[in-house]
């Protein structure tokens, strides 16, 4: 019951927080609803976060269900109906991560995901935004698009963090250790892919276009 409480009372605040946005931007057009949904996405992140380190992981679940619906539902709005722009671009992606590394840093704490795995996917995270901004000061303008190895990497981050918290919620966390350690190795190793493969193919192409500037400067 405590649970369910929650749950219904941090969406109610999700959602006050959310409307008062939306008003206070003025006029929103249909175009603006997936990044408004993407926003309430990320207002999620905070009562996650509570709900996980007081060990509610049935209420955790839920909104980690409610927070995968609306990125699936945004995603499809921005896509089928072309309401795509530069913000959803950086927001999007922003809001899956809040959520991931959010997980990742709670279940750490509370002793069901590796303290070493976390450093790893972090330290990949870190390694890519300052990666993005040092391209941005030397080169230039970028569009940061999700590469393949990326995506797979987040489905088996979010794979592993689904069956953390659904071991966990039906009381016993390590119930299906071998299908956890399983991912935790597999996160490692996409992770730790994907990492290198952003750095070789940004590092590639700034390369070339400090090729081509330089050609042009002549």
């Amino acid at each position: 019951m405590l649970e369910s409480d929650c749950v219904f009372w941090f969406l109610i605040v999700s959602l006050i927080f959310t409307s008062d946005l939306i008003l206070s931007l003025g006029t929103v057009t249909h175009r603006d609803i997936p990044n408004l949904i993407t926003l309430l996405r990320i207002l999620l992140v905070p009562p996650f976060l509570f709900v996980l380190l007081e060990r509610h992981y049935s209420a955790a679940l839920i909104l980690f269900f409610i927070a995968g619906v609306s990125d699936g539902l945004d995603g499809f709005l921005a896509k089928h109906y072309g309401w795509t722009s530069r913000l959803g671009s950086i927001l999007d992606p922003l809001a899956d991560k809040l959520l991931l590394v959010a997980s990742f840093i709670s279940l750490t704490q509370l002793g069901l995901i590796p303290f070493w795995l976390t450093v790893v996917v972090l330290g990949r995270d870190i390694l890519i935004v300052v990666g993005a901004i040092t391209y941005h000061f030397l080169i230039g303008y970028y569009h940061l698009v999700p590469a393949v190895p990326s995506k797979i990497n987040t489905l088996v981050q979010i794979m592993l963090v689904l069956v953390v918290i659904i071991s966990a919620a039906i009381g016993q966390p390590y119930l299906e250790e071998r299908v956890i350690q399983g991912l935790v190795y597999l996160t490692l190793v996409t992770t730790i892919f994907s990492g290198t493969h952003y750095v070789v193919l940004w590092g590639r192409r700034a390369i070339l276009a400090r090729r081509a500037a330089s050609t042009l400067s002549q």
